[in-house]
């Protein structure tokens, strides 16, 4: 008798997440009021559960908004029980965190304690063995997506690798497709190539497939064309390699799209139209002074102790390429000795950089030495988020190494950015295209949620210190 499948996309997966992580939350909350009903005498009762109904929101929705942020619902969190309980483990922690920092600001015998410590502890143990059940039970073969890679090559291995390391147990790869003769029966990426173009469709039957992706990056022949229109009749889902990839990982991949290069192209993102880049504009704004208001208070300490530590000038500017290949001058607090760069040659700044003074490295670290560049948002230079903006030396050069890196400009950069985020600063052409795939996905998917998740993320990193 045959196994019923039910193949599920990741984006379902994350869905079926989200909705099992609310149950749970709702569960550790009702776990944790009555174990602080318990611990007050008082009996744990409808009525008792209807007047504490704010914790559901107070306590739930900060920990999903934590979660996502630390990408709990990310492929390469979920597809390892190891990763998801270190993920839990950190989303409890800011938690708790976030919760005593409101605690310590609060008036006496204002806020509870042991309710969130009730909560902390129920919320871990039962998002813990849901996700535990979660990895048992969708790992099985009737939930996987079985799929053919057609093509073998450069871009067939590269999604063949990320599958592996990132496909949340979503995908059971059963092999390529290839039409060159010697590859016939070879194993690539620990896989074998099942056959040419003219298997495909068998090979469709006899594997049960549903999903084919296809990693070809020049013209697709007319037989394999009319194969792709079978596998639609029969309902396979057909995933271009860069769309996949980028679904997986979160960047684009410019080195193995070939002869399609719209693929990369952010062609009608959102900043074209009207309303998001007013709404954009507005945060910016509010963003902003907020930032220049709390810069204005810090200023005094940050320029005595740039001061006292390395004499000489306590901001600095420098040329920076914004929106449209425009010139502007982006300003941060020094955090090199003066005069780091000899005979002022342009020069990466490298991981451990010894021109970094000891201050500096602290306000590396915490992203404070950006924080003048409050100054360049309010001014329309700049965004709140947005790729990082980067020196014209370094552009004319990476313009010639790298392609669609001009492509970064049809924006404005940002303080915080989508490549800052998941890639850190770049220091060398490699991290330069790494982060090039970073943005352009930012550019392609921008919108208002994005943006705040990524704020969201960098203000942990300043808060963990996880700058340069």
């Amino acid at each position: 008798m045959q196994v019923p499948r039910l193949p599920l996309r990741p984006s379902e997966r994350k869905v079926l997440l989200f909705f099992l992580d609310i149950i749970l939350l709702l569960a550790a909350v009702a776990v944790a009021l009555w174990l602080w009903a318990l611990r007050a005498d008082q009996p744990f009762s409808q009525s008792y559960l209807f007047s504490q109904i704010h914790w559901f929101a107070v306590l739930g929705i900060p920990w999903l908004i934590i979660a996502v942020i630390n990408d709990f619902y990310g492929a390469e969190t979920t597809s390892k029980l190891r990763t998801t309980m270190y993920a839990l483990l950190r989303i409890t922690a800011l938690m708790l965190l976030a919760y005593l920092f409101f605690y310590f600001f609060s008036p006496p015998q204002r806020l509870p304690r042991a309710v969130v410590l009730f909560f902390a502890f129920s919320s871990f143990i039962l998002v813990g063995l849901g996700r535990t059940a979660y990895l048992l039970i969708f790992k099985r073969t009737p939930f996987q997506q079985r799929v053919l890679i057609v093509g073998a090559g450069w871009a067939g291995r590269t999604i063949a690798q990320v599958l592996k390391e990132r496909g949340d147990t979503s995908y059971q790869v059963m092999g390529f497709i290839d039409d060159a003769p010697w590859k016939q029966e070879q194993i690539v990426e620990g896989l074998p190539v099942l056959g040419t173009r003219r298997d495909l469709t068998s090979l469709l039957r006899e594997q049960d497939i549903s999903s084919v992706i296809l990693a070809i990056t020049h013209e697709i022949h007319k037989e394999l064309f009319k194969a792709f229109l079978e596998c639609l009749e029969r309902g396979v889902r057909i995933i271009p390699m860069p769309i996949l990839y980028e679904e997986l990982t979160g960047c684009v991949p410019v080195q193995h799209i070939g002869d399609n290069w719209y693929v990369a192209m952010p062609l009608d993102h959102q900043g074209t139209g009207i309303l998001y880049p007013l709404v954009k504009r507005a945060l910016d704004v509010v963003l902003a002074s907020i930032g220049l208001f709390f810069l204005g208070l810090t200023v005094p300490f940050i320029a005595l102790a740039i001061h006292v530590d390395s004499p000489g000038p306590i901001f600095y500017s420098q040329e920076r390429v914004g929106r449209g290949g425009r010139i502007f001058r982006a300003y941060k607090f020094r955090s090199m000795v003066p005069n780091a760069e000899k005979e002022g040659k342009a020069a990466w700044a490298q991981q451990g950089d010894s021109r970094v003074t000891r201050v500096g490295r602290f306000l590396r670290a915490t992203h404070v030495d950006e924080f003048p560049q409050f100054l360049n948002i309010v001014k329309g230079e700049m965004s709140a988020v947005g790729p990082r903006p980067e020196r014209p030396e370094f552009v004319a050069q990476l313009e010639k190494e790298i392609p669609f890196y001009r492509t970064r400009h049809c924006v404005k950069p940002g303080m915080a950015g989508w490549g800052l985020v998941k890639q850190g600063y770049g220091a060398s052409t490699e991290d330069a295209l790494i982060k090039l795939q970073y943005d352009l996905y930012y550019i392609k998917h921008q919108s208002v949620w994005l943006d705040l998740v990524i704020l969201l993320k960098t203000v942990v990193d300043t808060l963990t210190f996880r700058g340069r």
